[in-house]
């Protein structure tokens, strides 16, 4: 009888073991599970910013914040609303930034916001500001673009040369770049997930 229970307390002592290693392999596991779903936001942080997602939102709030500071430096009896309705805007791209994992309130301006207007310079069907990226000002409504360069009414023709998509639309405000889409016009030539147009061409057509 005493070799029985000896024998059964070994053999205990042994399921314990290998119930410890089993349990430890298990946090290994999920140690390494972790870890992997770790990596994996990182690099849906990266893709996005790599996208252009992060730098296309950026521009568009710094575009917006100009033109908030436009106003309010040279205001006029609509100055107010249109205040009001760019900073809603600001604060919806803000929200856009955090749930796309960029640096919330991270602005830039787009590469030809300082050029001084030359609307008038160009004729129809001429292209027109070479190398400028293209983002959304965030409004919404029917398909329409504000500018920097060109006197409302002015009419537009962007494409985006890297699906070769393009949309015509007409100015109609000021912002502080030279193309800047509403939200229907962006959504007309955007390549999923992305926020920012590289490599657009775009042509005074009225």
């Amino acid at each position: 009888m005493s070799r029985r229970r000896s024998l059964g307390t070994k053999k205990k002592i042994a399921l314990l073991a290998g119930a410890a290693t089993v349990a430890g392999g298990g946090a290994f596991v999920m140690a390494n599970a972790s870890n992997a779903a770790q990596t994996t936001q990182n690099a849906q942080t990266k893709a996005a910013q790599d996208s252009g997602v992060c730098q296309g939102l950026a521009t568009a709030l710094g575009n917006n914040q100009r033109f908030i500071e436009g106003q309010r430096a040279n205001p006029d009896a609509q100055s107010e609303a249109r205040i009001a309705n760019r900073e809603a805007v600001v604060a919806e791209i803000e929200r856009k930034q955090e749930a796309s994992g960029c640096a919330v309130g991270e602005s830039a301006q787009d590469s030809q916001a300082t050029q001084p207007p030359a609307g008038g310079a160009a004729q129809a069907g001429e292209q027109v500001c070479d190398g400028s990226t293209v983002t959304l000002s965030g409004e919404g409504g029917a398909p329409a673009a504000s500018s920097n360069q060109f006197p409302v009414g002015t009419k537009l023709k962007v494409t985006n040369l890297d699906n070769n998509k393009s949309t015509t639309v007409e100015v109609n405000s000021v912002s502080g770049s030279c193309a800047l889409l509403n939200n229907a016009a962006f959504e007309q030539v955007r390549e999923e997930g992305s926020f920012l147009i590289r490599r657009a061409l775009i042509e005074k057509v009225g």
